[in-house]
């Protein structure tokens, strides 16, 4: 989705300068702000941390089954 913003140009024109210097781009900057203002980011690093809590606490195994390189990448 595409979003228009209305910006002061000298204030546009830092923000590149300095997005250049931190080898990234505005558009790049605006969306993590927006993800994080939304609260995107913070869902999903609480999906991440549940994710990792299931694996920690699962009961499940891979048995006594092994398997090399070759044979997982046979096709």
């Amino acid at each position: 989705m595409n979003l228009t913003v209305t910006v002061d140009k000298e204030i546009l024109q830092r923000a590149r300068i300095r997005a250049i210097e931190e080898d990234t781009s505005v558009n790049a900057v605006v969306r993590r702000y927006l993800e994080s203002y939304a609260g995107v980011a913070h869902r999903r690093r609480e999906a991440i941390d549940h994710l990792l809590h299931l694996s920690k606490t699962a009961n499940a195994a891979r048995g006594s089954a092994r398997w090399t390189r070759d044979e997982l990448h046979d096709r």
